[in-house]
């Protein structure tokens, strides 16, 4: 019987359970690193992917994850990340799970063998044309994210597929295929190793980028975080210094009269503007900090 890759055993490990457990450890990181790798050699399609996800948010659509077991959680994390880091509003950040709210904890026996169940779920999630729908699988070809595959395909969103074996159905039938191809597990088949690890690089790669792209960042400055704890709020103060070079207290004061908004505050203080008049600048131009500075 021929496996993929992901199930295949490896061939450096079949005494692994009679490692010394340092070298038990050390076998665990080293296929780690491979992790990293994989992601490199997929770098082509996952700028790519960033180019033709950028104009359909910009036009009001959501990322949508899809995905089962570890897949899935991942895709979840991503998903929940990406407000209180850009302010991404939640609404617009969906994640599907093979089994639903249930699976984040629970394995659901069979969830991930049922097609049409991916099918609804994206018509539940009511998909449209301006959505980016990101579909997660090591396989590559588990039923329910090719049965999402397919409905998304159908509403005309954008399909990424993320796959971690060659010539995977979901990476040649999604719109952008993502092969990260990490070879045998260490643990035969415990997809939850170095494949979740170069799927969890992969996101947030694809996911920052995305965000950089719609001018969630400055420079490379994180300004549009929402400071909701002191920890945040502490931020938000050292991130508007740091990018207009004004005082503590002249960025203190800024931020008070913006309600906390770094990009406000930067665009104030920068071009010597009220609050308002930042946040029209700023929405004339997608906001862009750099080009609401240079308006």
């Amino acid at each position: 019987m021929s496996l993929p890759d992901t199930e295949s055993p490896h061939p450096a490990h079949t005494t692994l359970d009679e490692y010394p457990t340092r070298d038990l450890v050390d076998a665990f990181l080293g296929d780690q690193a491979h992790a990293a790798s994989a992601v490199r050699a997929a770098l082509e399609a996952i700028a790519c992917a960033v180019d033709a996800a950028v104009p359909r948010l910009q036009r009001g659509g959501r990322l949508v994850y899809v995905g089962a077991g570890t897949s899935g959680r991942l895709g979840l994390l991503d998903s929940v990340e990406l407000h209180p880091t850009f302010s991404w509003p939640s609404d617009r950040s969906v994640a599907i799970l093979a089994g639903g709210d249930t699976a984040v904890r629970t394995a659901v026996e069979g969830a991930e063998d049922d097609d049409e169940a991916g099918r609804r779920a994206i018509a539940e999630a009511g998909v449209t044309r301006n959505d980016v729908v990101i579909l997660l699988a090591a396989s590559g070809r588990t039923p329910f994210v090719m049965g999402a595959l397919l409905a998304a395909r159908g509403a005309g969103a954008l399909t990424i597929g993320i796959a971690n074996n060659q010539g995977s159905p979901l990476a040649q039938q999604a719109e952008i295929g993502v092969t990260l191809a990490t070879g045998p597990e260490v643990i035969s088949g415990s997809t939850r190793l170095k494949a979740g690890t170069a799927q969890k690089i992969a996101l947030n790669t694809l996911s920052s980028a995305i965000m950089v792209r719609l001018h969630k960042v400055h420079g490379n400055l994180m300004v549009d975080v929402r400071p909701t704890n002191a920890k945040l709020v502490a931020r938000a103060l050292r991130l508007t210094v740091h990018a207009t070079g004004a005082s503590e207290a002249a960025a203190h004061e800024a931020l008070a009269q913006c309600e906390h908004e770094v990009k406000t505050a930067i665009v104030m203080l920068a071009a010597r503007l009220s609050a308002d008049d930042a946040r029209r600048r700023l929405a004339a131009v997608h906001g862009s900090v750099r080009a609401a500075i240079a308006k």
